[in-house]
């Protein structure tokens, strides 16, 4: 159907930390959403995937009730690989006990009679960006997010690459020589993820410097030391860099984006970070595509709220 302005929808982000809901609101066409009524609220995973789920639930009740006017439905990004006819949780990790399994979009559609659309988290952060961020008005993009872990999503023509089972963009679990032996969240060992990440630049600290082991408890402890001028800090915000500027340049030689979008708390790093990740960049990417853009994202947390809604409403306006 034709969905006529204004339009108004609640969406929600689920990560493994906290949820996040909003009202996102469409005044006219062309224009920027709105993002109102924001809440957030923990996740507190440990208690299992049914009282996340009832959470949501309330999360999304209390949003609508927020709503100056009928919404049009919910838009859910959520941690996990979504079964993209279902929108149920295909696939966690233990990060998020009791998750697999859930049947978001099913239970959310009994409790608000509303419609209902559910996707990927990082899918529909790199939607938001797509539509209304980076990489508004252009042809595609790969949208990178260096955070606590590593993933992405490539957008073509405003739509999100998903892959057959829901799962495409975990580029944190490509192989990378400098993670070598070092095991990965997946189960396997030498992803990318393992040294890339927030998280792995603390695993990496460990590695190259065994003698201060201990001594960091993540990016954000390897950055404060570098930001201080420790030459060993700064030595693996540098190697990381590298790794995932190898990583991206292996990308753009596959995806051939228009732009790339990088996101996550690791963009804080440093310039020596974005030194490494520059060269490794230019070391690997194909000469057509060395001028590609790397560009940081532009919505921050709203990304995946925007990136939710507008997947509510490629469903409602088919």
């Amino acid at each position: 159907m034709d969905v006529a302005y204004p339009r108004t929808i609640v969406a929600v982000d689920v990560g493994g930390t906290k949820i996040a809901g909003a009202v996102v609101s469409y005044g006219r066409s062309g224009v920027s959403p709105a993002i109102l009524h924001e809440r957030t609220i923990p996740t507190d995973a440990s208690r299992g995937g049914n009282a996340v789920l009832d959470d949501i639930v309330r999360l999304a009740l209390e949003l609508i009730a927020a709503c100056d006017e009928p919404p049009l439905g919910v838009g859910v990004g959520t941690a996990g690989c979504v079964d993209p006819l279902a929108g149920s949780i295909a696939f966690a990790n233990d990060l998020m006990p009791g998750w697999t399994g859930q049947p978001v979009a099913a239970r959310l559609r009994e409790a608000t009679a509303l419609p209902v659309a559910v996707m990927g988290d990082v899918h529909a952060h790199a939607l938001g960006e797509a539509r209304w961020g980076a990489a508004r008005g252009m042809q595609s993009c790969l949208c990178v997010a260096a955070g606590t872990g590593l993933g992405g999503a490539f957008v073509a023509d405003g739509a999100v690459m998903r892959g057959f089972r829901g799962a495409a963009g975990h580029l944190g679990h490509v192989q990378s020589p400098l993670a070598a032996g070092i095991p990965c969240a997946c189960g396997a060992s030498g992803h990318l993820e393992s040294i890339a990440s927030g998280t792995g630049l603390g695993i990496l600290f460990d590695r190259l410097f065994p003698a201060r082991a201990g001594e960091v408890a993540g990016g954000a402890d390897v950055s404060r030391l570098a930001a201080a001028g420790d030459a060993d800090a700064i030595e693996v915000l540098q190697a990381s860099g590298r790794a995932l500027g190898e990583a991206l340049g292996s990308w753009a030689n596959t995806f051939d984006p228009e732009v790339i979008v990088l996101s996550g708390s690791v963009l804080a790093a440093g310039e020596p970070w974005r030194a490494g990740m520059r060269e490794g960049f230019a070391s690997m990417v194909m000469p057509l595509m060395r001028d590609t853009p790397i560009v940081d994202a532009a919505l921050g947390g709203h990304a995946p709220l925007v990136g939710a809604s507008e997947n509510l409403l490629d469903t409602v306006t088919l």
